[in-house]
């Protein structure tokens, strides 16, 4: 542990004199991954990684080996890595908040961002930056303010992500003329400006939509990220459920390149988009029901199978319900994964919290999602037709917000969009910092395919 000299002032915060900040962490990273990514190109340039089927081009790209992407790797059998640590890794060694015992969004976001674990004075620096930049400007809430609220909750948030951009340091620099050595600065200030933003953002969206008639807390300099996020929603009182945020958020930050929003983050950004723009597409991406919208699906589904069922839940009348979704034509929703092909283990640190949780055990709708991840693995099975059969981080995540009293189902994915911002930020700032280039891969008509095979 550090000794602690002195405190000194940076930006408006107080920081330890001793401790590195975030941004001097990541100007002793940079150089390393510079020169790296240099070597595997003249080195390697030409080297084979894949090939590519027609079913890669015409099944939506799956698998193909085709992005840079720093923060995490994916396998398909032992799941997520954040720079080469598990989940259970990261729940070991990422500190907690003062008082908690979960991982931080800012202990994540300091591992995504530099590969190394922060200690708990420079994840507690990086809450109090954090805070200190959280404050929305007056024309956002103006903004936020004047919609209807019948609006989804997403389509909001995406504007008023977007309509950040007015404050973009990056925009700012690169229309006054900067080095592209000195992208990355200005990109890594925008995407901090950002993330600290969007409790206060996400919170007045869920205030205006759901409850006008509830006053919006202020940012307590105080609190981590996730605590004032809880604040501001109203639920600064309830212990569980903003320990239960923090371990959500810190799992949902990043999930690899490949998936929808994190991949629209990067596309747009190697336009040299901002973050702000580039990241509100990738909020837009997140908005679809394949994607973000998935963990309130389960939630409805678990709650009909609920009902129908009532009291006199069995192994038997589970298994029925479950063969009536699949011959009705309808998925199960909250099991398969497009590349995971064992139980996702995101789902089991969230089953792991509830078991810790006496108030989670004894709820109905957490024990039913317990009961049928024992039985629905068998039954996709014997159907046949899921390539993973096992529960993804969707068949429980909505369900204990749901216990927890946040009951509004559309405003789930806008709890996916603070985190998910965790890691599509972090490797903007990683982009700029490689000067990797626009994205601009190869499309092929119909006809085109049929000849290039014939050929």
């Amino acid at each position: 542990m550090h000794s602690v000299a002195r405190n000194i002032s940076t930006n408006g915060f107080r920081r330890l004199a001793s401790t590195k900040s975030l941004k001097e962490t990541l100007q002793e990273v940079i150089p390393a991954k510079q020169e790296q990514l240099k070597k595997l190109k003249a080195e390697h340039s030409q080297a084979v990684v894949g090939e590519v089927k027609v079913e890669n081009i015409l099944g939506g790209m799956r698998g193909l080996k085709a992005m840079l992407w720093e923060a995490s790797v994916l396998d398909p059998n032992e799941g997520i890595r954040f720079h080469g640590l598990t989940i259970p890794d990261c729940q070991k060694v990422l500190p907690p908040a003062p008082g908690g015992k979960e991982m931080t969004a800012e202990s994540m976001l300091w591992l995504l961002l530099t590969g190394k674990v922060p200690t708990p004075e420079q994840s507690r620096q990086l809450s109090a930056e954090l805070a200190e930049k959280g404050e929305l400007p007056s024309f956002i809430t103006q903004l936020i303010d004047s919609l209807p609220k019948t609006l989804h909750p997403m389509t909001q948030l995406g504007m008023g992500v977007a309509a950040l951009n007015h404050d973009s340091e990056f925009q700012a620099a690169y229309e006054r003329g900067i080095k592209k050595p000195e992208y990355w600065t200005y990109t890594l200030e925008d995407c901090l400006n950002l993330i600290a933003k969007l409790p206060a953002l996400a919170a007045r969206i869920y205030r205006n939509v759901y409850h006008p008639e509830m006053s919006l807390e202020s940012i307590d300099k105080n609190l981590d990220l996730v605590g004032n996020y809880s604040n501001m929603l109203g639920f600064g009182q309830n212990e569980h459920l903003t320990e239960y945020l923090r371990l959500y958020i810190a799992l949902h930050g990043d999930h690899e390149g490949g998936n929808a929003s994190a991949h629209t983050a990067h596309l747009v950004g190697s336009t040299l988009s901002d973050p702000y723009i580039s990241y509100s597409a990738a909020l837009f991406a997140l908005a679809g029901p394949l994607h973000g919208l998935a963990n309130q699906e389960v939630l409805r589904w678990q709650m009909a199978m609920q009902r129908e069922i009532g009291n006199n839940i069995t192994h038997d009348n589970i298994k029925d319900y479950l063969w009536k979704t699949l011959k009705s034509g309808q998925v199960v929703p909250g099991y398969g994964h497009g590349v995971l092909r064992n139980p996702d283990p995101r789902f089991v640190a969230l089953q792991e919290f509830c078991k810790t949780r006496p108030e989670l055990q004894a709820s109905p709708i957490i024990q039913l999602v317990q009961q049928t991840a024992e039985i629905a693995p068998d039954v996709l099975k014997e159907h046949g037709k899921t390539k993973n059969p096992y529960p993804n981080v969707d068949a429980t995540s909505g369900c204990v917000l749901y216990h927890y009293g946040l009951t509004e189902f559309k405003y789930y994915t806008v709890i996916f969009g603070v985190s998910r911002a965790l890691g599509a930020l972090t490797q903007l700032v990683w982009a700029r910092a490689l000067g990797l280039p626009l994205e601009r891969p190869k499309s092929y008509s119909m006809d085109a395919l049929q000849k290039l095979i014939k050929n």
